[in-house]
């Protein structure tokens, strides 16, 4: 009888509602992330039964600390070099991803002679700091430290990065392809390798149930057109299923950072 009553509080307990930790990579400032990631968390509330709250840090020195130290959190929503990181390290499980690859643009104002990006060594180049995606790529084009260009990375926002540029502060800027789309007035000078698109992951320590309330919600997400404003607020057309295997590797662009 004991057996059974303690059964039973398992499955009433596991139903109750709960708060968990939603982590993104710190590509805008905390202040606009609340703003653009709130209508998916309270999506997320809606159909789950369980609250998120959204964590993110001020830079991605602080965001790798916390990834390497695998203090997230529950939930994390960021880029493969990341995911893969957790999964072999720490056991995550990617739910979902973005229905587009990672890929990215260097954009400039002035065409290269040749059109060739080794032109670029010596000149400013910005982007998002180490070890974003797009810094560590970059690192990947020019891998000797005598050859590279001066990159900057002060922006505290992608489209920070365009403004730099137009503003002629720094000669071509390392951006995601779904914002180059955007600017079809700057040339781009070169386009990375692509690597699978960014995931949502799930901690270990998350109940299966409840990773599977997340995913399911997610899944959808794309199907009703009143809440298109949600996942066009993130620059994506829709999540579709994750798995470990095509993260695989992944996780060696980090090879260069301190903390690997």
């Amino acid at each position: 009888m004991k057996s059974l009553i303690a059964g039973l509080l398992m499955c009433f307990g596991s139903a109750q509602a709960a708060e968990y930790t939603f982590a993104i990579e710190p590509n805008t400032s905390p202040e606009q992330a609340s703003e653009m990631f709130k209508p998916l968390l309270d999506y997320l509330k809606q159909s789950t039964g369980h609250s998120f709250k959204l964590v993110v840090v001020r830079n991605y020195h602080l965001y790798w600390q916390a990834v390497r130290t695998n203090k997230s959190g529950d939930f994390v929503f960021d880029d493969p070099h990341f995911t893969d990181y957790r999964i072999q390290r720490f056991k995550y499980t990617p739910l979902v991803k973005t229905a587009e690859n990672s890929s990215f643009t260097l954009l400039s104002q002035n065409e290269l002679p040749n059109n060739d990006v080794k032109e670029l060594v010596g000149e400013s180049i910005t982007t998002m700091a180490a070890p974003s995606l797009a810094f560590a790529l970059l690192l990947d084009v020019f891998p000797n430290p005598m050859q590279q260009p001066d990159i900057r990375t002060t922006p505290t926002s992608w489209r920070d990065t365009i403004d730099i540029v137009f503003a002629g502060e720094a000669e071509a800027a390392m951006v995601p392809n779904w914002l180059y789309m955007q600017y079809p007035n700057l040339l781009p000078v070169m386009t990375t390798r692509e690597l699978p698109g960014p995931a949502v992951s799930a901690s270990p320590n998350v109940p299966p149930e409840v990773q599977k309330a997340v995913t399911d919600a997610l899944l959808k997400l794309h199907e009703q057109q009143e809440l298109f404003d949600i996942i066009n607020q993130i620059g994506i057309s829709q999540f579709v299923p994750a798995t470990a295997l095509e993260y695989a590797g992944s996780e060696q662009v980090l090879r260069n950072f301190f903390g690997y």
